[in-house]
């Protein structure tokens, strides 16, 4: 029986290891991007080492039918980086929960806390734009129902770069006074802003009906419970090297509060 000893080993030996397949974006720093600088692509490398598997991307810009186009295409199984509850995956257990911030110029004399503030109609704001319809985000929203359009300067996500690179470019030349940032894209930037850029944690106005906090988790392909359950596993097990992954990129957090759900029990369907 030696030989079938020897024809079992030659197998493993040939197998195909196995592969952690990631669905990212190739500019969006920092978040990730096709250099493997960003956040997200530093926790895509803990989850592969905790899982011992190679780790692939296959890179996509976000735009409308990411989902679809990527892990609907058999191209990934994996995205990090999604809101807890994303219908269209299964998700973990959060990481991290973080809001939008107000960006302003270190030198401000008073940094934009609330939308309360009798000075919004006479600033000069910058506020994401999303979708092939350029909707506002739900801080974009709430500027409108309190009254600021006229100084309001829309960024659509899709352009040149990160929306908060450029934005934070226009914070430190003058020609914005404030922006309005999903916080883990506007902390790495004020950071390395040579200027000097302040981050301030902003609340939704008092009965606003919008989220202006997310808890956020890795989503996996719906067919793939059991991996989703492993890939929980790891981060629970690195949550101090995840927690210092935020420190360093600058991602502001809050706490994640008792509506962080955690998973279902592998195969049970959503």
């Amino acid at each position: 029986m030696a030989w079938a000893a020897a024809i079992a080993v030659t197998a493993d030996a040939t197998a195909a290891p196995r592969q952690l397949r990631v669905c990212a974006e190739p500019d969006s720093m920092p978040l990730s991007n096709a250099r493997g600088a960003g956040f997200e692509n530093r926790m895509a490398e803990l989850i592969a080492g905790e899982l011992g598997a190679e780790l692939a991307y296959a890179w996509q810009p976000q735009r409308r039918g990411f989902v679809r186009k990527t892990i609907g295409a058999d191209l990934c199984d994996v995205w990090i980086g999604v809101p807890v509850g994303f219908d269209r995956l299964l998700t973990t257990r959060p990481y991290y929960r973080s809001g939008y911030v107000v960006v302003t110029r270190a030198d401000a004399e008073e940094p934009l806390r609330s939308f309360a503030d009798p000075r919004l109609a006479a600033l000069r704001i910058g506020v994401q734009l999303v979708g092939n319809d350029l909707a506002a985000t739900p801080p974009g929203l709430a500027l409108a129902r309190a009254g600021a359009v006229d100084g309001v300067v829309g960024y659509p996500v899709y352009g040149d770069g990160p929306t908060a690179e450029r934005m934070s470019a226009d914070l430190a030349a003058d020609r914005l006074d404030a922006a309005i940032l999903w916080g883990p894209q506007a902390g790495w930037f004020a950071r390395r802003d040579a200027a000097g850029l302040a981050v301030t944690t902003l609340r939704a106005p008092d009965g606003f009906d919008l989220p202006f906090d997310f808890a956020i988790a890795v989503g996996v392909r719906q067919s793939m419970p059991a991996l989703r359950d492993e890939i929980d596993s790891a981060l629970q097990r690195r949550a101090r090297e995840v927690r210092a992954l935020l420190d360093a990129y600058g991602i502001p957090q809050l706490e994640l509060g008792a509506e962080a759900r955690a998973p279902a029990p592998a195969g049970e369907s959503r």
